[in-house]
Formats: structure tokens, sequence, C-alpha cells
């Protein structure tokens, strides 16, 4: 009777001391949750909680702001669509293919993703600069690269291209190759298999890296400042826009940050939507080899 009363107490403590452990456990968990989000959470919301919308509309009004979005506009579509021209092919053979090299190559064009982007912008200029290697060239001919508009889409692309080569590349390597040779079989060329069986399927994860390059082309900032300069209206895109308000005008600044906080998130959450479509099966194969 003894021994059963003390196993029986036994198991009791030691089942207060498993219950004890993991609320220890809990309790740290929260804790360092609450700190990381807290950290991260607090800068936004006190970026929001500046300033009035009356203040916000207002700073709208100004030429430095509206130039500066119009640009930033204009200067991340034009890089959007050359990465995705030049990048898709690129991304599309190293998915399917195998070479010498390759790995080399795949760390090259990955290389912009961890480049300091003031390296960026210095390499860029020794490259287009009046003096620099293909430059000099350039400048024989009377054209003039660096501090133009078009230094500005050239660092973009630069520092970008590698969110959408990456993301395209791994969408077409998900792609089963089967349903391509199926495609043939049926009489597609290879044009129209890509259109019409890989591209489909893989989109989910294209509209992603496309999504993730044109953020990133618009929070550009230092690869820009040394490469493009800071002109209004020429070459100071929103990031530069708000560098040059901080010293000025700081609702500006900060209403011109609120707009690329809310671009940013709503990147972020369609991505996260387009990944979890991926997931759950995204484009039905059997259904785009019944329209081939």
């Amino acid at each position: 009777m003894k021994s059963t009363i003390s196993n029986e107490s036994f198991e009791a403590r030691n089942a207060k001391s498993t219950r004890l452990k993991n609320a220890a456990k809990l309790l740290i968990v929260f804790l360092l949750f609450s700190v990381v989000i807290t950290y991260l959470a607090l800068p936004i919301v006190a970026l929001f909680a500046y300033g009035t919308p009356f203040g916000f509309i207002s700073s709208l009004s100004t030429a430095m702001v509206q130039e500066a979005i119009k640009l930033s506009l204009i200067t991340t579509l034009t890089t959007l669509a050359v990465v995705i021209i030049f990048g898709t092919p690129v991304a599309y053979y190293n998915a399917r293919h195998s070479y010498r090299g390759k790995r080399i190559i795949e760390t090259l064009m990955d290389l912009p993703i961890v480049l300091p982007p003031s390296v960026a912008g210095i390499a860029l200029l020794l490259t287009f600069g009046r003096m620099g290697l293909l430059g000099q060239y350039f400048n024989i001919l009377g054209i003039n690269i660096a501090f133009t508009t078009t230094a500005v889409v050239l660092a973009q692309i630069f520092v970008s291209s590698p969110f959408y080569v990456r993301q395209a590349t791994t969408s077409f390597e998900d792609v089963d190759p089967e349903y391509e040779k199926a495609a043939h079989t049926l009489g597609a060329s290879g044009t129209a298999t890509f259109f019409r069986v890989t591209a489909p399927i893989a989109l989910n994860g294209l509209v992603s890296g496309a999504l993730m390059t044109w953020a990133r082309a618009l929070g550009e900032f230092g690869a820009t400042l040394i490469f493009a300069g800071n002109f209004q209206g020429v070459t100071q895109t929103m990031p530069l826009a708000i560098y040059t308000a901080l010293n000025s005008d700081l609702n500006a600044a900060v209403n011109l940050a609120v707009i690329l906080v809310l671009i940013c998130f709503a990147v972020i959450i369609s991505v996260k939507v387009l990944t979890l479509r991926e997931k759950h099966g995204g484009k039905d194969e059997k259904t785009v080899l019944d329209q081939v």
C-alpha cells in the first residue's frame, strides 16, 4: 500500500514538474516573440503615428514628392520589363540544362544580392561612367549614361534582377519536364510549349519573383545615389527624395516612407498568397495540357 502511495506521489510530482517546465518554456517563447515583434513593429507604428491624414495628403501635392513618385514608377516598371525579358530565358535555360561553369555563373548572378549598394554604385560608375570601361566608348559617340535617368534604371536592374532570376529558375525547376514532353508529343513547338504549358504552371512563382524584383528596385538607394546622383525630376527616386527631404521637409520624408511601407506590405502579402496557391496546387497541369 505504501509503495503504491509513494508511486502515485512520485508521478504527481513528476507531472507537476513537467507542467512547470512547459509553462516556463511557453513564457520564454512568449517573451522572445514579444521582444522581436515589438522591436520590428514599433518603428513602423511610429512612422504611421507621425503626422495627420491632412498633412499626408498635403505633402503629396508638392512638386518634389510627385516627381519622385512619377520617376520611381517609370524607372521601376522599365526595370521590371527588362528583367523579365532578359531574365526569363536565362532562368529557363538554367533550370533545364547543366553546363560547365554553371555554378560560377549562378554565383555571379547572385552576387548583387549580398553586394553593398555603395560597391554596386562604384562598380557601375567605373563601367558606364564617362571614363569607365564601357562608358569611354559611349562618350566618344556622345552618349552619357552616368547621372541620367538611364543610370537609375541600370542601377535598379543590377541590384534587383537576381531576385527574379532565382525565383524563376526555381519555379521552372518545379515544372515536371514530362508535361513538356507530352506537349511536344501532341505536336506543340518549343515556343508554344513554353508559353502554353511551362509558363502557366510556373506562373505563381514568376509573378512572385517579379513582385520582389519590383519592390527591390523601388527601394534602391545606394547604387542609384553614387551612379545616378540625386537630381530632382531626373534621378531623384522616392528613397532619394526621402534622403533629401530629411533636411528640409520632415513631413514629406515621412509620407514618402509611409507610401513605400504600404507598397512593400502589399508586395509581401501578394507573394505569400501566391506561395500558398502554389503549395496547394497552383495551375492544374492537366488543364494546361488540354489547352495545347
